[in-house]
C-alpha cells in the first residue's frame, strides 16, 4: 500500500518553458555593472551607464560609419602566402585558417567604399579578432591599394586601427609594410587628399609606429590603449614607474600625441564635419 506515501517526484517541464540566460548578460569593465547584452549592442557596444567603450568588430565599425551601413568591399580575396614557412606552437597556415573560420575574413582588415554623410569615402577597418589585428603582407597590401584607389578617384581616406602591431609570423615582410603604407600616404598628401586616422583599443606596435600616427588628424575613442611597446616593457627598460593612465587616449591627447578624443556615438558626425572642412 504505497498510495499514502509521499514520494519525491520531479516535474518534467516542456522544452518550450526552459529559459537560457547564458550569454545574455555582460559585466562592464568600467563600472562593473551587469548589462543586458542586447542593450549594449543597441548602443554600439558603449556602456549606457558609464560610457565604457567595448571593442567593436570591423563589420560593425563599417556599419556605424557608413550611411545605412552600405558599402562595396575591395580586395576581399587577398590571402597570405606564408612567406617564411613559420611554425611556433602550430604552423602559421593553421593559425590563419582558424582565424578565418572564426571571423569569416581572409585577413585582419576590411577595405570598403561607401558614403559617409553623402560623401563617397574609402574606409579601412581592422579586425582585432584576426590574430590580434596584426599587420602582415595582406593588411599592408590592402591598405596600400585603398590609398592608391583614394588618390585615383580623388576620395578621402579613413583608417580605423585596432592592432597588436606587426605580424611576427611574417617577420621582415611584415615590417616592410610600415614603409610601404607610409610612402603611399605621402603620395596621397601630395595629391591634397585627406587621411583621417581613427585609433581604437588597442592600437600598438608597428601600426602605431607607421600609418596610425600619420593622419591629417589623429582621432581616438575614449580610453583606448595606444602606444608602441607595452607599459611593462617600458617600466623594465627605464626602471621607473609610469604615470597613471599612461598610453591611454586621454593622456596622449593631453601630451599632444592626438588631435581629438571622440565618443563612439559622435564619431561619424565628427568625421563628416572634418571631411567637409578638409575637402573644401
Amino acid at each position: 500500500m504505497t498510495w499514502f506515501r509521499r514520494e519525491k517526484q520531479r516535474l518534467q517541464l516542456p522544452e518550450s518553458t526552459h529559459i537560457r540566460t547564458e550569454g545574455l548578460w555582460i559585466k562592464c569593465e568600467g563600472c562593473r555593472q551587469i548589462i543586458w547584452k542586447k542593450d549594449l549592442e543597441a548602443n554600439w557596444n558603449v556602456c549606457p551607464k558609464c560610457e565604457y567603450h567595448f571593442r567593436l568588430d570591423a563589420r560593425e565599425r563599417l556599419r556605424l560609419l557608413l550611411d545605412e551601413g552600405k558599402y562595396t568591399e575591395h580586395d576581399a580575396g587577398l590571402e597570405t602566402t606564408n612567406p617564411l614557412d613559420f611554425v611556433d606552437l602550430k604552423p602559421y597556415p593553421d593559425r590563419v585558417r582558424s582565424a578565418q573560420q572564426a571571423t569569416g575574413l581572409k585577413d585582419a582588415v576590411i577595405t570598403a567604399e561607401g558614403k559617409m554623410g553623402e560623401r563617397a569615402t574609402l574606409v579601412c577597418a581592422m579586425e582585432y579578432s584576426f590574430i590580434g589585428g596584426s599587420m602582415g603582407c595582406v593588411v599592408g597590401e590592402k591598405i596600400t591599394r585603398a590609398i592608391e584607389r583614394a588618390a585615383a578617384q580623388r576620395l578621402p581616406l579613413v583608417v580605423v586601427s585596432a592592432s597588436g602591431g606587426a605580424r611576427m609570423m611574417e617577420g621582415t615582410v611584415s615590417l616592410m609594410q610600415m614603409a610601404k603604407i607610409s610612402a603611399s600616404l605621402a603620395r596621397l598628401d601630395e595629391a591634397g587628399l585627406p587621411f583621417l586616422s581613427v585609433l581604437t583599443d588597442p592600437t600598438t606596435g608597428g601600426v602605431t609606429a607607421s600609418f596610425a600616427m600619420l593622419g591629417d588628424l589623429n582621432i581616438s575613442e575614449p580610453g583606448a590603449l595606444i602606444g608602441f611597446a607595452g607599459p611593462r616593457v617600458i617600466e623594465q627598460t627605464i626602471r621607473q614607474k609610469l604615470p597613471a593612465g599612461f598610453q591611454r587616449a586621454e593622456f596622449l591627447l593631453q601630451h599632444g600625441m592626438l588631435d581629438a578624443v571622440v565618443p563612439r556615438l559622435e564619431l561619424k558626425a565628427f568625421l563628416v564635419r572634418t571631411l567637409g572642412f578638409l575637402m573644401g
